[in-house]
């Protein structure tokens, strides 16, 4: 079809020996039409770029780079057509022309929106809304297909072809598809969640009912964790979005609780001394957060009375927070010892209502015997 319009075009042209004017102005058309370009290229557009500088955001000149080369297409392509339109050519020539031109101001709409979701302004506008680079990088590639596809559908449309039974075998396939690849759609979907949810981020100190390390890596599909033993355990994303995440790393500050046990031998004051003095350590001690320190004496337990302490440290890093408990554990220590307090252990001791009876024969009895 192509070929036979070209075909009677050209016996068009060879025949038009009285419209020579018509293609010399033609011809200055395409002439005018490269001098706007140019003249857009090297002034206007550079004019309209340095206004983008006033602005407070970059994004206005990145819309604008992503626009700059279907532009200048289209520039060129209205020049094209107004030439055409202007020579005496056949209706049925014009009609392909005007189909061709139309077809191609879609595929350069789509090119420039096909560079503007994937290229500076994307990347500033995920920024400005603070969208996870993973995620921002998967809706840029879905958006590009939809694009594609979209322009595809429009320009077989402009054509005269009929798409809805390709659409309809499209949604048919697309439906057998997403029940065959349902368990990585719903890993992909979790990832999604995750990346919103933002339960945890990379090098977090994470814990769940699966697994407990640092995270290492987050995928659309799956989360590897390093656990501390340094094995690397890969969690889907759609195991992993329904479990209850601990993440340690966003902890303000490290907590330390225990119950210290001292004998019952202790004197009532030098109990009270010891809780007293521990209670000074804590709110003196410059690695404990001080706005919660309780020490007190807790109960009567079966082998000792207790003291109940509780506090936080400032540093959440483990190996700090290690050398502070051990700091402050020494110290009490010191406290016990100065005071003369031991600490207790399990122990129980038994009373006997009578007085136990020798097993061994009497003397006499003995001597008698013998």
């Amino acid at each position: 079809m192509i070929l036979e319009l070209i075909t009677e075009f050209w016996n068009f042209i060879i025949n038009q020996d009285n419209h020579w004017w018509q293609f010399l102005i033609a011809a200055l058309i395409i002439i005018f039409t490269f001098f706007v370009r140019g003249l857009f290229t090297r002034i206007v557009f550079k004019i309209i770029l340095s206004l983008t500088n006033k602005t407070r955001t970059e994004l206005d000149r990145a819309i604008l780079l992503a626009f700059e080369k279907p532009l200048k297409a289209l520039i060129l392509l209205i020049g094209l057509f107004l030439a055409f339109s202007y020579l005496p050519v056949p209706p049925g020539f014009m009609a392909f022309l005007t189909s061709l031109f139309r077809s191609a101001i879609i595929v350069l709409i789509a090119w420039g929106f096909f560079n503007l979701v994937g290229g500076e302004a994307y990347k500033q506008f995920s920024d400005l809304i603070n969208i996870d680079l993973s995620l921002a990088i998967f809706a840029s590639k879905a958006m590009r297909a939809v694009i594609i596809a979209l322009a595809v559908v429009i320009v077989v449309q402009e054509w005269g072809y009929d798409v809805s039974g390709l659409i309809a075998g499209l949604g048919i396939g697309g439906l057998a598809l997403s029940l065959a690849a349902k368990d990585a759609l719903a890993n992909i979907f979790g990832g999604v969640i995750i990346i919103l949810d933002k339960p945890f981020a990379v090098g977090d100190w994470i814990l769940t009912p699966s697994v407990e390390g640092t995270v290492e890596e987050m995928s659309l599909r799956s989360t590897r964790v390093r656990t501390f033993a340094n094995s690397l355990v890969a969690i889907p994303n759609a195991m992993l979005a329904n479990e209850a995440i601990t993440n340690w790393t966003r902890m303000q500050k490290r907590q330390i609780t225990f119950r210290l046990g001292v004998t019952y031998t202790t004197p009532r004051h030098k109990l009270q001394e010891c809780v007293n003095k521990i209670r000074d350590l804590l709110e003196n001690h410059p690695q404990v957060h001080p706005d919660l320190i309780m020490v007190y004496f807790d109960q009567f337990a079966d082998s000792s009375m207790d003291i109940f302490i509780y506090f936080f440290t400032n540093t959440k890093v483990w190996t700090e927070f290690m050398a502070v408990k051990e700091d402050i554990n020494f110290k009490i220590m010191e406290i016990l010892e100065k005071e003369g307090v031991s600490v207790a252990f399990p122990s129980r001791s038994i009373y006997f209502e009578n007085k136990l009876q020798s097993e061994s024969p009497p003397k006499d009895q003995d001597l008698s015997s013998s």
